[in-house]
């Protein structure tokens, strides 16, 4: 039997990480709510391309078909946007107008734009934000051993700051696909059961539907959940992974049939009016650049006007907390590590741009979740009270952007796209004196500045591998069993762990993470 002491103690627990569960919540949805408020550009409260996206969910919702040719006909646009669009769309066989976009958010936006329009449509997306935000509490919390206060706050933090607070409104599927990823890392490193296999199998192929730039992304965790499976030395999950490497196949090429009924191709981009002399593989360039192009392995963080750190400077202990991660390599550390290292090469070397029609930081907002789990599991299993303080301050500096952006766009001063650098930010004006500026061809002062980022990040990374090695993790961060648990995969005679995990039940705290272990190496 139970002592009822324990009973009430992991019910506490419980409560505890649900509590900062709601906390991570509310910040995220609050202020992505009320950035819906704010314009995309000083011509719509919708812009760039959330105009496609929403159409195609008007479509979805009233005809049940991608085809936007009626609703671009109509002028349906005029509800969130002032001017007339940007060509975007080719006509196809028999007058289409279908959206070179892929088609999973508009189906989730669908009801919202039909009963409710294009406010509707943004608020939902920042209540699935809040989501995220609590997700990323839970994987903190149950899957890399943090304190819930520490995973409370330090979620919501990062979650009202931007990006994520600007994406968590903007008609783009980068929170969603964040989301998907969250959902995969977080069944691939619990029971690898059938429900949990399957959840995570349905999350990587969503991620493609989502758009197809994040295919890259999807395949790095398709490989790290067979590999995790293989690994299990029994048979049932070498017969789990032969299963669902066949569904994923099956899925890709149902991926890319649908894309060629549909779309007239391979991708979405075939039905591109900016790719019909180019071909839909040109929406990576048409002669990239590819060493040019790594300058945005240091860009995407310190970029004067586009990078994280620019905005929210607790992203630069990211890279300390990715140097410990590698160096203490605690259970289900590469499913961090490998997937954030995929988006941010593919936001350097595949994507057109790091500078255009968008909110800083687009191209790796898929991954930032997983990255701010790192630097939770840093802040409070390597770092000590002081530096824990010092990524509070920082933190907070992200919080008054955020306010600061609030307060000048709602008296629309600037735009989540136009005119953001002139925000009222007295911090910002950090970013001015000591952050290059990577748009067009850098002067000196940038380069000097390039090369002093690289030897500051270098050492930041440093000082994580150091700080890695200096003492063992406090425990092992998987596997204890709770409800959410057993809603992946409730069979406790069927899940499967990995292959060197003893005994949960007997030496684990009430979050149901195993006390007092060096934590493991596998991947």
């Amino acid at each position: 039997m139970t002592p009822a002491g324990s009973t009430s103690s992991a019910g506490d627990a419980r409560r505890r990480v649900a509590a900062a569960m709601l906390v991570a919540a509310f910040a995220a949805v609050l202020a992505a709510g009320l950035g819906a408020g704010v314009r995309t550009t000083f011509g719509g409260q919708a812009a760039v391309d959330e105009p496609q996206y929403l159409l195609t969910a008007l479509s979805l919702w009233e005809d049940h078909s991608l085809d936007i040719s009626d609703e671009l006909a109509d002028r349906r646009w005029r509800d969130f946007h002032d001017a007339d669009l940007p060509v975007q769309t080719e006509q196809l066989d028999g007058g289409r107008q279908v959206s070179p976009h892929d088609p999973l958010l508009p189906v989730l936006l669908a009801a919202p734009m039909g009963l409710g329009g294009w406010l509707a449509a943004k608020l939902v997306l920042a209540v699935l934000t809040g989501g995220v935000a609590a997700l990323t509490v839970w994987v903190a919390v149950r899957r890399f051993g943090v304190r819930p206060w520490l995973a409370g706050a330090g979620t919501a933090v990062v979650a009202a700051s931007p990006p994520l607070a600007v994406y968590g409104q903007q008609v783009y599927p980068e929170l969603p696909a964040a989301g998907a990823v969250l959902v995969a890392v977080a069944a691939s490193t619990g029971r690898l059961g059938g429900r949990g296999v399957a959840l995570a199998g349905l999350a990587v192929v969503a991620l493609p539907w989502l758009s197809v730039k994040y295919a890259a992304v999807a395949a790095v965790l398709a490989v790290l959940l067979l590999w995790r499976l293989a690994r299990a030395g029994r048979s049932s999950g070498r017969r789990a992974a032969l299963s669902l490497a066949g569904g994923l196949g099956a899925a890709g090429v149902l991926y890319l049939a649908l894309h060629q009924l549909w779309w007239g191709g391979l991708t979405a981009y075939a039905s591109g009016d900016h790719f019909v002399q180019t071909g839909e593989a040109s929406v990576m360039g048409v002669d990239p650049d590819y060493v040019g192009r790594s300058l945005r392995l240091v860009a995407l963080l310190v970029d004067r006007a586009y990078g994280l750190a620019a905005w929210a400077p607790v992203w630069l202990l990211a890279v300390v907390a990715l140097g410990a991660l590698a160096r203490r390599r605690p259970d289900g550390w590469a499913l961090l590590a490998l997937p954030v290292l995929t988006g941010w090469g593919m936001a350097t070397w595949a994507a057109l741009t790091m500078h255009g029609f968008w909110w800083p930081g687009r191209q790796v907002v898929v991954v930032l979740p997983l990255l701010l789990v790192a630097l939770l599991w840093w802040a409070d299993r390597v770092a000590g009270p002081l530096v824990r303080a010092a990524a509070a301050l920082l933190g907070l500096v992200g919080l008054a952007a955020t306010a600061a952006l609030l307060v000048d766009g709602w008296a629309r001063e600037i735009t989540w796209v136009s005119g953001f650098e002139l925000v009222d930010d007295p911090l910002y004006s950090w970013a001015r004196v000591l952050l290059p500026d990577y748009r067009g061809d850098l002067a000196v002062g940038d380069w000097l500045r390039h090369a002093g980022w690289i030897v500051a990040l270098a050492a930041l990374a440093l000082v994580g591998w150091q700080q890695g090695a200096d003492r063992p993790a406090r425990g092992r961060t998987t596997s204890g069993s709770t409800a959410t648990d057993d809603l992946l995969d409730p069979d406790d005679s069927n899940h499967s762990h990995d292959p060197d995990d003893s005994d949960d039940s007997d030496d684990s705290d009430d979050y149901g993470r195993p006390a007092d272990r060096p934590a493991l190496t596998r991947a």
